[in-house]
């Protein structure tokens, strides 16, 4: 005890609680680290240990009084003066607004709790911003490659070219974008190029004209037919069928 009080009154220690029995554990840090911490006591630097834990996915208030078991009271106290410091920031997340996290304040909020770029500032869900990149994608399957055809990456380095989005978009989320459109039947994949990569073209209409007349459906054995359409696409007994209008 002799040695660690001067050493926590000089901020070069860190401390934290074990998992398993709540003990107190105690580590030593360099003068560059411990000069962060000047004139904060031990138990600002605990919370701010267990904030840095939680890196850029940030740690819920509730659970950092639960981890330190800091009264209410002090614990605002402490996030004053840590945010005061500039040393951690509060964060909102998309699945919880009401509710408030910390992340060490040089960090970059996770797209977990963002939302990433399909979210605003104000974590409200951008209609308008995805439809319009929506609308850019139909086009660059449309008229890249006379239509026959069109990458991922392509369609990815064409957003780029043409700085259509707002903020940089990683091949996973311009492929989110693709499958939304795939769902709504606007795009379909074709096949593969030869370096592999999935090719994708507009959606081809499918019209819902057949050979059957409209009360044959009341036949007892209609649902055991096979149904051909005029654009040649059989439908098997039992198969359910899609059409674009």
């Amino acid at each position: 005890a002799s040695i660690i009080n001067p050493l926590t009154h000089l901020p070069r220690l860190s401390i934290s609680k074990s998992a398993q029995d709540d003990e107190l554990l105690y580590n030593l840090v360099s003068d560059a680290v411990a000069s962060k911490f000047a004139g904060l006591d031990a138990t600002a630097r605990m919370v701010y240990q267990v904030i840095e834990k939680s890196e850029n996915m940030g740690i819920w208030t509730k659970d950092i009084k639960y981890q330190t078991s800091i009264p209410q009271q002090a614990l605002n106290k402490i996030y004053k003066s840590l945010e005061g410091r500039k040393l951690i920031k509060p964060v909102k997340a998309v699945t919880a607004k009401q509710k408030k996290l910390y992340m060490l304040y040089d960090l970059v909020p996770a797209k977990e709790i963002t939302g990433g770029p399909w979210y605003t500032t104000e974590l409200e869900f951008d209609h308008e911003f995805i439809s319009e990149l929506r609308k850019f994608v139909i086009i660059c399957v449309k008229q890249l490659n006379k239509g026959k055809g069109v990458t991922l990456k392509e369609i990815a380095k064409k957003m780029e070219e043409a700085n259509i989005s707002r903020v940089p978009l990683n091949l996973q989320e311009v492929q989110q974008l693709m499958q939304t459109l795939a769902f709504d039947y606007l795009i379909e994949p074709l096949g593969v190029d030869r370096n592999k990569e999935v090719m994708f073209i507009s959606a081809r209409k499918v019209t819902t004209n057949c050979e059957f007349k409209s009360w044959e459906v009341l036949a007892p054995d209609f649902h055991f037919r096979d149904i051909e359409y005029e654009d040649d696409v059989v439908l098997k007994a039992h198969e359910p069928h899609y059409h674009t209008a």
